[in-house]
């Protein structure tokens, strides 16, 4: 079998529900011109993978990857991942766009198995809870309204991403312990909106509330600057969610002492197989390799990768509307489709 054409096939998408994020970040998009990338072969076979960056995604294939990847075999999925990162050297790949082709093969290789990739990749479960991980929402006390319906559509965590006000975000936290109680885990993403005092000042606040975890609370260029933050703080570190250079960039932040946990996902990570090197470099170090983002990839990577806790699921919006791929039990199925199984409405 060999690959025969690389395409992409722009797609506009619809407008997402009115959200925000912290202060000054964006929040939610409009309708955007996204992508669906597809490796052809001559076996008939084809296997594809989604962006919402369809424009750039397509350049990409049109001017590099392309011409590097037709008339190889779409089964030697470690070749052609080496690839894309030779590539990386010459085009600064955009994080999101990296692990493309990667997703895109392994859903080629589930199709022609008759099998979903999670069983290709060594499925471990066929269910996980769901966390709601909140996006940013007005006051205390419609954080605290939205957590008391997170709770009640089933799910059994909660995340929250709040203002980037270190005072503010600390209060909040700890308010929302006290509203839940003590069963209830509890998680916090910073979204990488602080400095190192302010990171501080928040994951102190975090610990006496018993927070599960904190999250990208500063921008990840500096591996440094989180190897002094865990040496001020006692909650657990969740770190390497957007710093590139994958597997690599992961075994700096492990090594410095700075991970109390480790990122990993299909979007940030280099597709799956990038994804699965970080979880089994944190399980050699007895971490958690906690999955990042929603979305049917990153469902089957939750379903193969024994060292993570929970599936990601974002609430956009108050009412909260769950996530349609989260049972009322707050469990996430494995998916059952061949190969990624993008069809399937779920999610």
């Amino acid at each position: 079998m060999r690959i025969t054409d690389v395409t992409v096939d722009l797609v506009d998408l619809p407008a997402q529900p009115p959200f925000r994020w912290r202060a000054g970040l964006p929040g939610s998009e409009g309708p955007v011109t996204g992508g669906i990338l597809r490796v052809h072969t001559d076996a008939g076979l084809i296997g594809e993978a989604h962006t919402r960056r369809g424009v750039i995604v397509a350049d990409l294939v049109r001017r590099r990857i392309r011409d590097d990847l037709i008339g190889r075999d779409p089964l030697w999925r470690e070749l052609l991942w080496q690839r894309l990162w030779e590539l990386d050297r010459i085009e600064e790949l955009p994080i999101y766009a990296l692990g493309l082709v990667d997703v895109a093969l392994w859903d080629l290789a589930g199709k022609a198995a008759n099998l979903p990739v999670h069983q290709l990749l060594g499925t471990y479960r066929d269910a996980i809870p769901a966390y709601a991980s909140t996006v940013t929402f007005s006051c205390v006390e419609e954080y605290l309204d939205v957590a008391d319906q997170c709770l009640a559509a089933g799910y059994t965590a909660i995340k929250l991403h709040a203002w980037g006000d270190a005072r503010a975000d600390a209060d909040l936290c700890q308010k929302l312990r006290a509203h839940v109680g003590d069963g209830v885990p509890l998680m916090y993403d910073g979204s990488a909106g602080f400095d190192l005092a302010d990171a501080v000042y928040v994951g102190e606040a975090l610990a006496e509330a018993g927070y599960v975890w904190y999250e990208e609370p500063m921008r990840e260029f500096s591996v440094t600057a989180y190897r002094w933050l865990a040496e001020r703080v006692t909650i657990p570190l969740l770190v390497a969610e957007t710093s590139d250079g994958a597997h690599m960039n992961v075994a700096d932040f492990i090594q410095a002492g700075a991970a109390g946990r480790v990122r990993t996902s299909a979007q940030y990570k280099g597709g799956i197989t990038g994804a699965m090197r970080i979880a089994h470099l944190a399980e050699s170090f007895q971490l958690r390799a906690e999955v990042h983002g929603s979305g049917i990839v990153n469902a089957h990577l939750c379903m193969a990768i024994p060292n993570t806790s929970y599936y990601e699921s974002l609430v956009f919006t108050n009412p909260v509307v769950r996530e349609a791929a989260v049972d009322p039990d707050g469990m996430v199925r494995a998916p059952s489709a061949p190969g990624i199984g993008y069809d399937t409405g779920r999610y």
